[in-house]
């Protein structure tokens, strides 16, 4: 079983890094393994709503986001981490987050996210951040991918990476979502073991609100 943690924030070893790492420790301590994405200072560009990847079978802005979808096929649950900019997720993670969604969907490659455990990571100076871990647990309710929570909402408060290991109860809970999503995970290999089907699945109806 493997756990990819995407880390949004600019900065390879920052905040949000400090609080994926230490779920990421904490999930090998449980025998799961890991791999942390960092996105890093790149410039993201966003989805320009042209559906192209229904006919590509990938985002047709062809860079990192395609590379990202790819990976994620080898993977069994997700973390997504940014940091807080103006109470919500850093830009260049939301226009990666809604391509690599958006294109995995449209393409038809939706089994690449549906049924996953997803868990939503914030970490900022002070506040900001409950409307931040709103904003992207949303990509895991339009996926049906089951939230994972720690017993707290999942965030670290701090300026630095030390002021971050300082908040001594947002890195508990860090520890105790990583738990959690170790025993999510080894429950559906469990059900797995013992012939439990996922969902069935309907043919998606799209409507509006004009008919």
């Amino acid at each position: 079983m493997k756990v990819l943690l995407f880390n949004g924030s600019p900065h390879k070893d920052g905040c949000t890094f400090t609080a994926l790492e230490e779920v990421s420790k904490t999930l090998n301590e449980e025998g799961i393994e890991t791999e942390i994405y960092n996105l890093g200072p790149k410039a993201i560009a966003p989805c320009k709503a042209c559906r192209a990847c229904a006919k590509l079978g990938k985002c047709v802005i062809d860079d990192e986001v395609n590379a990202f979808v790819e990976k994620a096929k080898d993977f069994d649950a997700f973390v997504f981490g940014s940091p807080v900019y103006y109470a919500a997720a850093a830009g260049s993670a939301v226009s990666f987050l809604n391509r690599a969604f958006f294109s995995a969907f449209m393409s038809g490659k939706g089994e690449i996210f549906l049924h996953k455990p997803g868990a939503a990571v914030a970490s900022a100076r002070r506040a900001g951040t409950t409307a931040t871990l709103d904003q992207l647990n949303k990509y895991f309710t339009i996926t049906q991918m089951p939230i994972i929570s720690g017993r707290y909402w999942n965030m670290v408060h701090g300026q630095t990476p030390d002021d971050v290991r300082k908040d001594i109860e947002g890195m508990q809970n860090m520890r105790i979502l990583a738990r959690n999503m170790a025993y999510y995970l080894k429950c559906i290999e469990a059900g797995k073991k013992a012939g439990v089907e996922l969902p069935k699945q309907e043919e998606v109806v799209f409507t509006n609100f004009i008919r």
